[in-house]
């Protein structure tokens, strides 16, 4: 889940939530799920600290899969793949 450098994945949609602070990058993702297959990968990319344990935590609750996580230079990038 966790990586360095950059992963091409083809993913349904994508998000940009840079600069947006708790709870709105969980909030707009589970909006965005909502229009997605199951199966299907949503990209994620945010800048609020605190959305790395928001999102394990809203996977784990939800039955979404944390695809993949990483973090260059204070801008987080999350893959999440709908149940």
């Amino acid at each position: 889940m966790n990586g360095k450098g950059t992963q091409t994945v083809n993913v349904a949609m994508s998000l940009d939530l840079k600069g947006t602070a708790c709870p709105l990058p969980i909030v707009k993702t589970a909006r965005a799920m909502k229009d997605l297959r199951s199966g299907d990968l949503l990209e994620v990319w945010a800048t609020d600290a605190g959305s790395v344990l928001d999102f394990v935590a809203w996977c784990r609750g939800t039955g979404n899969e944390l695809v993949w996580r990483t973090e260059d230079r204070g801008i987080l990038r999350f893959i999440v793949r709908k149940k």
